[in-house]
């Protein structure tokens, strides 16, 4: 079953064009990703997602916390959040295949509504971000999805039931607690997400917590313990980040200046801007702005 998952991964990329880098598909959500080479951190913004090693190993850093996962295993990601992942295992012999089946929480709540009794939770705070294992059900569903985007007329149809055969194996299976968070109205997921938000579209900006607090729907410190448990970072760390990571775009894109690009993401001081950007980057801004621009895009992308 996973030889099949491999193949057809592996044919699709082929089919459109071959090569290594992040493969988008007809299928919205829907991305694959091969490389031949182990790939140094990159840091982006993880979508609620699952995050699939097909063949190879993979890492992500969240906060202070590390997930390796390997061959049919997916980090399952559930709300927005900064986070650094690299490859960790791959060759030009056998390259690293990946991809990622972004949530739909409207389908998993359908799901979540049909079952006769609410998957067990393992305690009131999770984590936002674990390690599940693929199940033979789960690979299949997968292999099936992959197979349709041969047959383009076949999406619209077809597409809709495999996701919420996909919904249905997680519900039920060992984190089936845990996934039902994702679709639960007015969970601390939800009120966790909404506060992410508003820290989103304001993070240029001073904000405290108070606000954030209360856009949970939350007294100060259950947001503070619940958004800390979640995310394996305070507010303020996963602000930074967003501010960090716009900065790099608003160069790399957009060809901004240091000064300009930290003053437009809330930063007063170039040289706290750079301190903090080299901390998070390794390699001071103007540098790594250089750098990044001499790196192809298929190989940026992943």
């Amino acid at each position: 079953m996973p030889s099949a998952l491999k193949t057809a991964l592996a044919q699709y990329i082929d089919a459109s064009g071959g090569g290594d880098g992040v493969f988008s598909t007809p299928i919205a959500g829907l991305a694959l990703m091969r490389t031949s080479r182990e790939v140094l951190p990159h840091h982006l913004i993880y979508k609620p997602a699952l995050c699939i090693a097909v063949q190879g190993s993979k890492q992500v850093s969240l906060g202070d916390r590390v997930f390796d996962y390997a061959e049919m295993q997916a980090l399952v990601v559930g709300v927005e959040l900064p986070a650094s992942g690299r490859v960790t295992r791959a060759s030009a012999s056998e390259p690293y295949l990946g991809m990622t089946v972004e949530f739909d929480v409207g389908v998993m709540r359908e799901v979540l509504e049909q079952l006769e009794a609410p998957p067990p939770s393992r305690g009131e705070v999770g984590s936002a971000v674990f390690v599940e294992e693929l199940t033979a059900p789960l690979v299949d569903c997968l292999t099936r999805l992959v197979r349709i985007l041969a047959t383009p007329m076949a999406i619209p149809v077809l597409h809709p039931s495999v996701m919420r055969e996909i919904c249905f194996w997680l519900l039920t299976g060992p984190h089936g607690g845990e996934f039902s968070k994702l679709a639960l109205p007015n969970g601390h997921m939800e009120r966790i997400a909404d506060a992410i938000y508003l820290l989103r579209r304001n993070y240029s900006r001073p904000i405290r917590i108070k606000e954030l607090a209360a856009a949970a729907r939350m007294s100060e410190s259950s947001f503070h313990q619940h958004f800390r448990g979640l995310m394996s970072m305070t507010p303020l760390q996963y602000q930074k980040q967003l501010r960090l990571l716009e900065a790099r775009r608003l160069m790399v894109a957009e060809g901004a200046n240091v000064m300009q690009a930290a003053l437009q993401v809330g930063y007063e001081s170039a040289s706290q801007f750079s301190r903090e950007y080299t901390r998070m980057f390794g390699t001071p801004p103007k540098r790594d702005t250089l750098k990044a621009l001499q790196v192809p895009t298929s190989v940026r992308a992943d």
